[in-house]
């Protein structure tokens, strides 16, 4: 069957009638045994069936194909051999209608031309195409992509262009398809496309357009689409089209037959197809036309209304032709017709609801290229040609944009950045209402991004150091444009300002509140940069400095001044305290030498100019500058600033030239000056202290040798530099300090150069020359500005106190140093206003407390004398009624009078100058009224403590000093009847109703013993005196103590005082016949004073019960001396048992207090069993023996001497054990015992009230 098969092949391919003839070199060796010669004879054979042909070059194809190198050198044997085989084949495919056979034809002469590789065998091929033109498009796919390009041009050589023409117009689109792939393979190539553009200039341009136009086939129309790529890659071509192109559209213009064809035109004609591979490929030739020259060639497209087309086809759902209409766009928005025609107001739209599409997809490059396109429109758009027509469509592109900022892809962020800094235009934030909030959330989005990149940590390690810069450097971009961005906005609010409608939003109701307005905007620009613009700044300024960044942000930081007017004096001085005056120097020492970056030195130089002008009219502890001088340092800043281009060491040997020093060369030194006082009074020292010390001296030397006067603010910068810079150690030349007070002797105050700092007052209380002529003014003013409050410090107790702010520590130093300064200080408190003065006196107070060993005493008080009586003399009927300030500042004044005098707390002879203080101060009180609070208070302490922190002989001199004062002795009178109309706490005269009773009762003890001369005595109401103890109300223990201080005078002196008469009231009825006997008491009086007394006991107020024991033991005293049995009644009452267990409380030994031992011993002398029994007593004194009394007091262990000393002269105690443990606790209790225990202090001031506690107590 094998056998029969093979001889029907052979019959098959052989062809027996002539194969007998045939050279057996013709016959293949191999499967299939084909005979070429034969296959010659069979193929044009007309008797021949078709099948048989078609098998014939079957078996010859795959002959071909598995033995090429066999077949090859068959065929090449005898070149005619070859000729006349590929016309046999040629001849069989233009006669041939079968398609099989036709792709056979094709693919076999492919083969054989191919793998010849013969000139002959090509020009043959060429030559039946030129002979029949209609078969030419079945090869030319096949040609162009595997016949070489040498090739080619031999083709272009043959003549044949001419017959490729005539194929453009051939009837078959097909044909023209295969011209026009021919047409650009050939022009693909960069040297045909030389060779061939006379002939496309000449003929080709105009056919070929032509036929674009009227293509109908996809095919046709894709290959011409093609074509004009290639075509579109050569300036030279795209210029010859677009000449045809517009002479087309000039002819169109013109009434008459249509001549030319307009490639824009036809161009829209595809894009209008609805075949997305023609419009992307319309899209991108487009592209290809404009990228030659969009200002050349885009008007022809935009006259064409090609931009309308693509707008609109931005809704489609290819990414591919989204992207390429993109790109086109992008090209035509180069010409301003595009936007004259008004092409980016219609098609805005569609451009953000595409980019909106878009950004949910994942193409990165749509995104950007999306966004290059938004950008380049909102750049390019003219101002007067409104974009966004509605506000709405304002907030979604900035919607969209924010969505595009916050991209996790940094190349899309940063595009998106700067298209929302092209946005932040008025212009296209103009359509009311302005949205604020989408504007501040597109904000935060791009600072939020911009801080995320910033702070992403760089691995230098894994970086080389080549990448590591890069990776700095792609971080400044994206910073530099997310601050253009910000920029933007703070330009948007400026010319917003000047818009009425733009101020807050027209559509919101009256009653709601108003968030989206352009105060918050502004508020939130501010709020933003300080917390995240300056944070990112300096963060990259570490890495790196970059000339345009920093431009950008010193303009954005000028701008914020003026967008939030009310904030930029706080906003100057944070910037002065975070060194910002050092950074923009350094940035135009850095960058600005010569005229180099001329834009960041005049950026550098505003911001210096407004934040120094924000930073002298509202100053640090001096005072604002006059708008006189506002406006000269204002023209002094604005010539002198940009010159300042040198680093600091620079610009410190500048000041210190002792050379002539021209105007110009002045104005520099005096701005430099003002920018190291500022720089240095926010903390700021970026120059050497002591360089700059020896510089300023230069500075005021070279000023007084030109005989020049600087303006006060500038020597202020310079009196405050030289005092910060001095060092303890480094003292100024006697010719600086002259000329330093030269100058401050031409000033009119020295408020005018004053800056408070405890260096400055340092420097003029150091040098005599200084303090002398300006210590007065100087301390004045430092204690105006000083915020430091001693208030908090005065009443504090020595243990434990708490520290000084530094300013008062520096303060109190010099006074150490320098006690001579506290007269100063006195003067001050006399004669400087109220709040002043009380600062200087609460300084002084503190002071005195806290440096005991400075003994000042003498000082303080002669000076305070001739103050007195200057005031006395100026002011002769009463201080308080007088106009001048002094008055106001007197009881500061007397306060510290009486500060000084309780320091003494040992007794101390009064001098002549202290007797002469007394008297002063006493008529001082004299002349006073009641109502005289502030006055008389201090005053009656002064002599209150006057009377008792001095020996026994000063004590009656003072009191006769005193007690001579005849008004003093009026005023106490006047004063000790308003008790009983002021018996209130909140009285503002109860402590001086204190005092007052305090001090009558000391004059009328000092009177009575010393039996002074009285010349003026003074009447209490007796009645109303025991009313006010014997019916107590709720009023102050210490009004109280007092009262029962001045009763129990009276009492031990039976009433019989030469200078105080206790009279009874106008209404009192006569007294009965027992009661003469207690004259002027009564029986009655007795016991409810009596119970007075109990009733103030129970308070248990310590200095109020020492006052009701000893009031109780006087009255007692003077009752048992009239009267023994009341006496005895009165002691013996029930009432007076409970008392005692009252007074008692529950802690053990709760008897070993001063008033309990002393009532016990007053219950003791008076036989009182009914109320301490004898065990009581002796379990008492048991108790005591045990006790450890060296925890005591003095005043309790002299009184649990003295109750052991009532009990023994009772005679109470017959145990013999008793009487032993008593003697021994007297021997201990001697009275030599007492110096071992230090004593408390006697004199103490309570609310303040001067007190005595051994005048309350004894």
């Amino acid at each position: 069957a094998a056998a029969v098969s093979g001889r029907d092949e052979e019959a098959v391919l052989l062809l027996e009638r002539v194969h007998y003839r045939h050279d057996p070199r013709w016959l293949l060796p191999v499967s299939p045994r084909l005979c070429l010669a034969c296959a010659l004879e069979l193929l044009p054979e007309r008797g021949v069936s078709l099948v048989r042909k078609k098998y014939v070059l079957s078996c010859f194809r795959d002959a071909l194909v598995r033995h090429t190198s066999l077949i090859t050198q068959l065929v090449a044997q005898d070149q005619r051999v070859c000729i006349h085989f590929i016309n046999i084949l040629f001849g069989l495919l233009c006669n041939v209608e079968d398609g099989n056979v036709t792709d056979l034809c094709i693919e076999v002469l492919i083969q054989l031309v191919t793998q010849l590789k013969q000139e002959q065998t090509v020009h043959c091929l060429l030559d039946a195409c030129h002979r029949e033109v209609s078969i030419l498009h079945f090869l030319i796919y096949f040609l162009m992509d595997t016949i070489p390009l040498f090739y080619l041009f031999i083709f272009l050589w043959c003549g044949l262009m001419e017959h490729l023409l005539r194929g453009l117009v051939y009837p078959n689109e097909g044909v023209q398809a295969s011209v026009c792939y021919l047409y650009g393979k050939l022009y693909s190539s960069h040297m045909a496309a030389e060779m061939l553009s006379g002939h496309f200039r000449e003929k080709l341009c105009p056919l070929f357009l032509s036929t674009m136009e009227g293509a109908q086939t996809k095919e046709l129309q894709i290959n011409c689409l093609g074509l004009l790529r290639q075509l579109l890659k050569y300036d030279l071509f795209v210029s010859m089209i677009m000449n045809k192109s517009a002479l087309a559209e000039t002819a169109q213009s013109v009434e008459g037959p249509p001549g030319e064809t307009s490639l824009p035109l036809v161009l829209k004609k595809f894009l209008l197809s609805r075949d997305e591979t023609l419009q992307v490929a319309s899209a991108h030739c487009i592209t290809a036309v404009l990228v030659h020259s969009p200002v050349k060639h885009a008007p022809a497209f935009i006259h064409a209304d090609i931009p309308e087309f693509l707008f609109e086809h931005l809704s489609s759902s290819s990414e591919v032709l989204i992207w390429s209409i993109y790109n086109c766009l992008i090209l035509l928005a180069e010409e301003p017709l595009f936007f004259s025609k008004c092409h980016t107001v219609y098609g805005i739209e569609a451009v953000v609801r595409s980019l909106q599409g878009s950004l949910k997809l994942t193409n990165t490059e749509l995104h950007k290229q999306g966004l290059l396109l938004l950008a380049e429109i909102l750049t390019r758009q003219p101002e007067e040609i409104r974009l966004f027509t509605s506000s709405a469509m304002c907030g979604d592109a900035s919607r969209a944009l924010q969505e595009a900022v916050s991209s996790p892809v940094l190349e899309v962020a940063a595009e998106a950045v700067k298209a929302a800094s092209a946005f932040l235009r008025k212009d296209h934030q103009s359509a009311p209402p302005v949205q604020y909030q989408a504007l501040r959330a597109l904000l935060e989005a791009m600072l939020s991004r911009c801080s995320e990149f910033s702070q992403t940590p760089l691995n230098r390690r894994s970086l080389g150091s080549r990448d590591s810069e890069k990776a700095i450097l792609r971080r400044g971009k994206f910073l530099l444009s997310t601050l253009e961005g910000f920029r933007n906005a703070c330009r948007l609010a400026v010319e917003f300002q000047g818009e009425p409608i733009a101020q807050e939003n027209p559509f919101t109701a009256p009653s709601a509140e108003k968030e989206d307005t352009l105060e918050d905007f502004s508020e939130f620009l501010l709020s933003a940069c300080d917390s995240l613009c300056i944070p990112m700044v300096m963060r990259h300024l570490e890495q790196a400095t970059h000339p345009a960044l920093m431009e950008v942000f010193l303009s954005i930081l000028h701008s914020l001044f003026i967008i939030v007017p009310h904030m930029k004096k706080k906003f100057s001085k944070k910037l002065a305290a975070s060194s910002f005056i050092r950074l923009t120097l350094e940035l135009k020492a850095r960058f600005c030498s010569g005229s180099s970056h001329s834009a960041l030195n005049q950026v550098c130089s505003s911001f210096l100019y407004c934040m120094c002008l924000n930073l002298l009219s509202a100053p640090e502890k001096t005072r604002s500058l006059s708008q006189e001088e506002l406006s000269a340092v204002s023209e002094l800043l604005q010539h002198g600033l940009p010159q300042i281009s040198s680093r600091s060491p620079e610009s410190v040997a500048f000041l210190s030239d002792r050379q002539y020093v021209e105007g110009t060369a002045r104005q520099r030194q005096y701005c430099i000056l003002l920018l190291f006082y500022l720089a240095y009074i926010h903390e700021d020292r970026f120059v050497s202290e002591a360089e700059l010390f020896v510089a300023l001296q230069g500075f005021l030397l070279s000023l007084q040798d030109q005989g020049e006067h600087p303006p006060p603010v500038v020597f202020r910068a310079s009196i405050y530099l030289i005092a910060i810079c001095q060092d303890k150690d480094c003292a100024l030349d006697e010719a600086v300090v002259s000329a330093i007070r030269k100058f401050l002797e031409g000033i009119s105050d020295l408020h005018l150069v004053y800056t408070h700092h405890p260096l400055l007052l340092r420097f003029f209380l150091l040098y005599p020359e200084l303090m002398s002529r300006f210590g007065h003014r100087i301390l004045e003013l430092w204690f105006f500005w000083e915020e430091s409050s001693c208030e908090e410090l005065d009443d504090v107790p020595s243990a434990g106190l708490p520290t000084l702010p530094a300013s008062l520590a520096a303060l109190f130093q010099m006074l150490r140093s320098s006690p001579s300064i506290l007269l100063i200080l006195l003067d001050l408190v006399y004669s400087s206003p109220v709040d002043t003065a009380r600062k200087v006196l609460m300084s002084l107070r503190t002071f005195l407390r806290r440096n005991e060993d400075v003994q000042v005493d003498g000082l303080i008080r002669g000076h305070f004398l001739l103050i007195l009586q200057h005031l006395l003399v100026e002011h002769g009927a009463s201080p308080s009624g007088g106009q001048s300030l002094a008055s106001g500042n007197l009881p500061l004044l007397l306060s510290l009078l009486s500060l000084v005098q309780l320091r003494n707390k040992s007794e101390q002879e009064l001098d002549s100058m202290a007797m002469k203080l007394l008297h002063q101060v006493s008529k001082l009180c004299g002349k006073c009224s009641p109502n005289d609070v502030d006055i008389l208070q201090p005053s009656f302490n002064f002599l209150y403590w006057s009377l008792h922190q001095t020996t026994l002989s000063s004590q009656k001199r003072a009191a006769a000093v005193l007690l001579s004062t005849t008004a003093l002795i009026e005023l106490l009178e006047k004063m000790l009847a308003l008790t009983w109309t002021e018996m209130e706490a909140s009285s503002p005269r109860t402590a001086l109703l204190c005092s007052a009773w305090l001090l009558t009762a000391s004059f009328s003890a000092q009177q009575h013993s010393g039996s002074l001369q009285v010349h003026q005595t003074l009447s209490v109401e007796l009645d109303q005196l025991l009313k006010a103890l014997s019916f107590p109300k709720k009023k102050p223990a210490l009004l109280s103590a007092a009262i029962l201080r001045f009763l129990r005078t009276a009492l031990q002196q039976n009433f019989s005082s030469a200078l105080v008469a206790l009279v009874p009231s106008g209404s009192q009825p006569l007294p009965a016949p027992e009661d003469n006997i207690l004259a002027p008491l009564g029986t009655s009086q007795v016991l409810a004073l009596v119970i007075g007394l109990q009733n103030l006991l129970v308070q248990k107020d310590p200095l109020l019960s020492q006052g009701c024991v000893g009031c109780l033991e006087a009255l007692l005293d003077y009752v048992y001396a009239r009267s023994p049995d009341l006496a005895l009644h009165v002691a013996s009452q029930p009432w007076n048992r409970f008392l005692l267990f009252t007074l008692l409380d529950a802690g053990e030994n709760s008897f070993l207090r001063s008033e309990i031992l002393r009532l016990m011993t007053l219950f003791v002398r008076y036989n009182s069993s009914s109320v301490l029994s004898h065990e009581e007593v002796g379990h008492v004194l048991q108790v005591a023996a045990l006790a450890d009394l060296s925890t005591l007091s003095n005043t309790t262990r002299r009184a649990l001497r003295d109750f052991f000393l009532q009990v023994q002269s009772m005679g109470l105690l017959i145990d013999h054990g008793t009487t032993q443990t008593l003697q021994a606790s007297l021997e201990s209790l001697s009275l030599s015992a007492f110096s071992d225990h230090q004593p408390p202090q006697d004199m103490l001031c309570l609310g303040g009230v001067a007190v005595s506690m051994s005048h309350i107590r004894d």
